[in-house]
């Protein structure tokens, strides 16, 4: 009895000394934890600041930031960062003297918070290094396998989709030809005995053939896998995948316009005033950019994706106030070279997510005129509202 109750004695002792070494190790590890997210998420934001600078890599289109956060006060460099633009025009003698510095190439608006900027200052400040313990989340020098086999049946989806309509052609063509050899040796010529082997042939022929003209009747106005050649050699993998460049940096109308605008050569010079060589193509893909803008001629950019002429579309309406990602409609273009149109864009497919998709109804002007449908949210009557329910079955919205 008094050895057990000496052994309880000395558990409690344990049991009272690990309970603030416990609370200490919590308390270290959530700081460590928040410190990493902002790091990493600070990171991630930096990604579209990499087109045009570097830290410490020297001058690229903009200045090395290196030492950025000595040379001026935070205050200024997040006004700076979020519209430097605003600054020049108002005439800030630090804004003029980069802007003319550096060749009079505006700096693009960014709508990051107070607290986002700071986070990347901090980052910057760092040397755009993560703590070790983040380093851990970062993606791996080697891909893995299973990484490789996502890019690539991306990389081949056009393709082999181009390949299955062609071969489905052809074995329609041969079905055909079956078809009616099959009827010519049922009726006339009697070279089979055996009736059930013309039926065979016949119901597989017919089926084909549906097949067939139902994946071409459905095609019929429609360019999915199209896939034009393009008058330059760009890779949507390379600036968008690899560099992480924005897509509404270069589609800087998407927000603002009916069309996501292809970019001029101007906005291409942004980075390749300094940028003349590529790894993959040298420098003569990017020769035909110089071309451009020395001939004062616009770059012959092919569309990819059209939509008939009966059908309004608005980019603004569906990027801006919709909230919807570009992926969604063109895919994962940040794995394609040759850009393609891997989605149909028909009018059961714009239906369906219509259905489905809710819209960022609350807070958003744009929907200010919906009071029932307001009254309804606040009452609880609906818990969400979808582009149906505000008329995205209506013909007239998108044929007039």
């Amino acid at each position: 009895m008094i050895m057990n109750k000496s052994v309880n004695v000395r558990r409690m002792k344990i049991i009272r000394l690990r309970a603030p070494l416990f609370l200490f190790f919590l308390l270290f590890f959530t700081a460590v934890s928040s410190l990493v997210g902002q790091t990493a998420e600070a990171e991630k934001n930096f990604a579209q600041c990499k087109a045009c600078h570097t830290i410490g890599g020297g001058r690229l289109v903009g200045p090395d930031l290196k030492g950025i956060t000595d040379k001026f006060p935070e205050a200024w460099l997040i006004k700076f960062i979020r519209n430097s633009q605003a600054l020049v025009k108002a005439g800030d003698k630090d804004a003029v003297k980069i802007f003319n510095e550096y060749s009079k190439i505006p700096m693009p608006a960014h709508n990051f918070t107070d607290a986002q900027i700071k986070d990347i200052l901090l980052y910057i400040k760092k040397g755009g290094k993560l703590p070790a313990s983040a380093g851990v989340k970062k993606v791996p020098a080697k891909v893995s396998p299973a990484s490789v086999q996502k890019i690539s049946l991306s990389e081949r989806y056009v393709q082999e989709k181009r390949e299955g309509s062609r071969n489905l052609a052809i074995f329609a063509v041969i079905s055909a030809v079956l078809l009616i050899l099959s009827l010519l040796d049922l009726i006339f010529t009697h070279y089979l005995k055996a009736k059930w082997i013309h039926y065979v042939i016949l119901l597989t022929a017919l089926w084909i053939i549906g097949e067939w003209s139902w994946d071409y009747a459905t095609g019929l106005g429609r360019q999915q896998n199209y896939q034009p050649d393009q008058p330059i050699w760009f890779s949507h993998k390379v600036h968008a995948g690899q560099n992480q460049i924005d897509c509404e940096y270069c589609h800087f109308t998407a927000e603002r316009s009916m069309h996501a605008g292809i970019p001029p050569a101007s906005v291409c010079m942004n980075c390749h005033s300094q940028v003349k060589s590529g790894k993959r193509t040298g420098k003569k893909e990017i020769a035909k950019i110089y071309a451009a803008i020395k001939e004062k001629k616009p770059i012959q950019w092919v569309k990819v994706h059209n939509l008939p002429d009966f059908v309004y579309f608005n980019h603004e309406q569906h990027v801006k106030v919709g909230k919807l990602n570009c992926t969604e409609c063109h895919g994962d273009v940040a794995q394609m070279d040759q850009i393609a149109q891997v989605k149909n864009l028909s009018m059961g497919w714009c239906l369906d997510c219509h259905r489905a998709h809710k819209v960022q109804f609350t807070n958003n002007k744009f929907y200010g005129s919906y009071k029932k449908l307001h009254e309804d949210l606040k009452a609880g009557k609906v818990d969400l509202v979808t582009v149906k329910m505000i008329g995205g079955e209506d013909c007239a919205k998108c044929h007039y």
